[in-house]
């Protein structure tokens, strides 16, 4: 295949990319928050890290599901996602296979890949910026 035939859908790609990562993140949040689907075992005090944590996790999710401010965003969430490695995990066991972090690992690069690549399209920051004149056009009047 040309690259020109690839790089029509990369923009789709990258949104369907950015919509089933925030769903499942998502997923993650409510089942800190709310024990849904299944609940964790001893759900731990209101406001502790894990709380926090399942608060940046339903919220960054939904606004990175939407395409909200995808960058500061998914900067935000990676950052949750090495701290959760490194605190939670990583004293288990350096290896990801053995502590259990290989969704904190995935997500961590996924979302630090969004800062970079932005939301993709169907998404609320394609929408606004290509509503916007860009910088340098010029205003007839």
């Amino acid at each position: 295949m040309e690259n020109g035939m690839l790089s029509v859908w990369t923009s789709k790609a990258l949104a369907g990319l950015r919509i089933v990562s925030s769903l499942l993140f998502i997923e993650h949040g409510t089942q800190k928050l709310f024990g849904f689907p299944t609940p964790i075992h001893g759900m731990p005090p209101i406001l502790s890290l894990h709380e926090i944590g399942g608060c940046l996790e339903l919220v960054g999710g939904i606004l990175l599901l939407v395409g909200v401010k995808t960058r500061p965003v998914a900067l935000i969430l990676s950052g949750e996602m090495a701290v959760a490695y490194w605190v939670f995990l990583a004293p288990k066991s350096f290896f990801p296979a053995v502590n259990g972090g290989d969704a904190a690992v995935l997500f961590c690069f996924l979302f630090l890949f969004f800062v970079f690549s932005g939301a993709g399209a169907w998404s609320w920051d394609e929408r606004s910026s290509s509503s916007r004149l860009p910088d340098n056009a010029a205003v007839s009047g």
